[in-house]
């Protein structure tokens, strides 16, 4: 069985693991990767808007990996619409690009939970050797990250390159919509944790195969008086 210290470490390490999935899986489901404010072009140039009155012209609008919404404010007050991304709106976005960050987090998934199950194996067993121990959690470890690191790289350069909050934007619009802000919001940001949890398990991993040197007690001498001789 492994020391107490070391199963207190594959332990924790367990836990990073399944924290990591939790916050990937959570960071999918929501629609709240990118938050902006959307300016109705069209409609502050027919009314010739000045700076007060563009203020009746600066909607919202936040979108995830599979859905989003958006307040449209054309100078007649808001109109509030869903949409979703699959099937109809990825045809008018980078396709391959969106297909890969969601492929890309599925397969940090799956290395989270191998990582998760092989922490659980060393914590009850006595720790193996090459791809079954530390070793191998930290491939697991280092996957699982790499692949959450091109997922959220993917998303930046849909976002930044491929103008991709302005395509949501103006998907079946007549008048023109363009970007004024776009913030990364909480989802995106737990894909960035997910990432430094595996960090942080490959520093525990490095700790656990640190042979700490162990404390000797020095032996109490045995005190012989002549009467344990007379007995």
């Amino acid at each position: 069985m492994p020391g107490c210290f070391k199963k207190t470490l594959f332990a924790l390490a367990a836990l990073v693991s399944f924290t990591s999935f939790v916050l990937i899986v959570v960071a999918m489901g929501t629609p709240k990767w990118m938050t902006g404010k959307i300016l109705c072009k069209t409609g502050a140039d027919l009314v010739n808007a000045t700076d007060p009155e563009l203020v009746k012209f600066i909607g919202d609008i936040y979108y995830g990996l599979f859905r989003g919404g958006k307040i449209r404010q054309c100078g007649l007050g808001g109109r509030r619409s869903k949409f979703t991304i699959f099937p109809h709106m990825v045809k008018k976005l980078n396709t391959g690009l969106h297909v890969m960050i969601i492929m890309f987090l599925c397969v940090g998934i799956f290395f989270s939970l191998v990582s998760f199950g092989f922490c659980i194996l060393n914590a009850i067993k006595v720790p193996y050797r090459a791809i079954k121990g530390p070793a191998g959690i930290c491939l697991w470890n280092f996957l699982a990250g790499g692949f959450v690191v091109l997922a959220i790289t993917s998303f930046m350069a849909a976002v930044k390159l491929h103008q991709l909050t302005e395509r949501i934007a103006n998907f079946r619009e007549i008048f023109l919509f363009v970007i004024l802000e776009e913030r990364f919001e909480d989802c995106f940001w737990l894909c960035v944790a997910s990432a430094t949890t595996h960090a942080v398990n490959l520093l525990l991993m490095a700790i656990s195969v640190i042979n700490f040197p162990k404390i000797k007690t020095k032996p109490e001498e045995a005190n012989v008086t002549a009467e344990d001789i007379m007995y």
